[in-house]
């Protein structure tokens, strides 16, 4: 309760997987907190959302689950869509000098041509250093990527492998990223392999990740909270250096708590009443964009999940094609090949038109396979996100933004807080229950709400 015995009206903006997550579990957590989520477009689950393609609905952008997203999978259980999820065995390859290579084994790793016996050594040594024998990742954070790896597995390893894939990652900016970065993403992925079989496994949701997004939905108006689809927020009011409520395109709502979770730009942006120093401080932290060619054909194109692409003649980051790993039964019979860009602002293709970008990466693609032809494509889309994914740089050259906000009753969750763990279904998730709890915490300690 507030201090006037009326329930505490909380405000939840942004209806991503972590925003719809943290209202979930707020509702939750007593009967006395009322909580509204409020989200700009009209579907809810950001970029984990889905859009109609090919006669089917399909993910925006490619997702999967791994066995070992235990948070995930329980809030799945949680939600009675346990039976939707299902799990297959998937492979990776390389793409390298016109050339596909399997890459899902050890045994395939140590048979790597374009490398030298020492050099698969060193590689697989680098794998297994960051599995097994790294538990503290604090001292990653002050050392560069380039030079932890090239210590690891040697400037040729380096040279033929990772910096390529760095490349594509980070759009040729990776100066600034910590080691951490390359360690957090060999321990997940290596996560993914079954103990008792050795396999690969990769999971999905019956529908994707929106199917996830709609039934928090119903979580939440179930616990008593509200979801508002469609809301434009012009502006978080402040009076005083507190919070106070929402201005909305139908005038002003009060709340006793705001809890924003988009990316910090844009959290920049709601807040014009905050103090200048705070807002440059949010709009410094770098993101990743990205742009994506989605294809739906009329047959598989390669016998792999994902396909890293070593090739600096290739501008993909890399092509995953999810129908090696979702029933092509699912989405009306299509085989989906996304060929993601993350991209830095600058980048020309920011700004390049849809019909240039498929004209672009439809020509890359007759590169990495000759016989391709557009006849098979039924159907193509591009889809651009600005906010993808902040880049974390070497230790002290920018700063985390906290939960706890310089502003009275106002709190920021969002996903440039979620560090080593990489960007995904289960980190955002796991990450809004998390805060949500906190947080309910926090009023009670402060006295707001009696009746627990």
């Amino acid at each position: 309760m507030t201090n006037n015995g009326e329930n505490m009206k909380v405000a939840v903006i942004g209806g991503g997987l972590l925003g719809l997550s943290l209202a979930y579990e707020m509702t939750k957590q007593a009967d006395d907190i009322q909580v509204q989520l409020f989200e700009r477009s009209n579907q809810p689950g950001g970029v984990a959302g889905s859009m109609s393609f090919g006669g089917a609905e399909v993910d925006r952008f490619y997702h999967c689950i791994l066995s070992s997203d235990s948070d995930l999978l329980q809030l799945i259980e949680e939600l009675g869509l346990r039976d939707q999820v299902r799990f297959k065995e998937t492979r990776m390859g390389f793409y390298h000098n016109a050339k596909l290579y399997p890459m899902t084994k050890p045994l395939e790793l140590l048979r790597f041509p374009p490398l030298r016996l020492v050099d698969r050594l060193r590689l697989a040594y680098t794998i297994l250093h960051s599995r097994l024998f790294i538990k503290n990742w604090a001292p990653l954070e002050k050392k560069s990527v380039e030079k932890w790896l090239i210590e690891l597995g040697g400037r040729r390893t380096y040279n033929l492998i990772w910096k390529p894939l760095l490349n594509a990652k980070f759009d040729g900016g990776f100066n600034n990223i910590p080691a951490t970065y390359i360690w957090s993403r060999i321990v997940r992925v290596s996560s993914a392999s079954d103990k008792k079989s050795g396999k690969e496994l990769s999971g999905h949701i019956i529908g994707g990740y929106q199917v996830l997004a709609e039934r928090l939905v119903k979580a939440i108006e179930a616990g008593g909270g509200q979801v508002h689809l469609g809301a434009n927020i012009k502006e978080i009011v402040i009076e005083n250096n507190r919070a106070c409520g929402l201005a909305l395109e139908n005038g002003f709502e009060a709340f006793d708590s705001i809890i924003v979770t988009t990316p910090s730009h844009i959290f920049s942006r709601l807040i014009p009443g905050a103090s200048q120093e705070y807002r440059q401080s949010l709009e410094t932290i770098p993101y990743l964009g990205i742009v994506c060619l989605l294809l739906g054909l009329d047959r598989s194109l390669t016998p792999y999940y994902t396909l890293n692409i070593t090739d600096t003649a290739i501008p993909f980051t890399g092509l995953i094609e999810t129908t090696n790993l979702i029933n092509p039964e699912f989405v009306n019979g299509n085989h989906l090949v996304y060929l993601p860009k993350y991209i830095l602002p600058e980048n020309p293709l920011a700004r390049m038109p849809d019909s240039q970008v498929k004209e672009v990466f439809l020509a890359d693609l007759k590169k990495m396979f000759p016989d391709f032809d557009e006849k098979w494509v039924a159907e193509a889309r591009v889809m651009r996100e600005r906010f993808v994914e902040p880049l974390h740089n070497i230790q002290g050259t920018w700063q985390t933004p906290q939960v706890v906000t310089p502003v009275g009753n106002l709190s920021l969750a969002n996903t440039a807080q979620i560090w080593p763990e990489l960007t995904n279904g289960q980190s955002v998730t796991t990450y809004g229950r998390m805060i949500a709890r906190k947080l309910a915490r926090t009023y009670k300690e402060e006295n707001q709400f009696l009746n627990v």
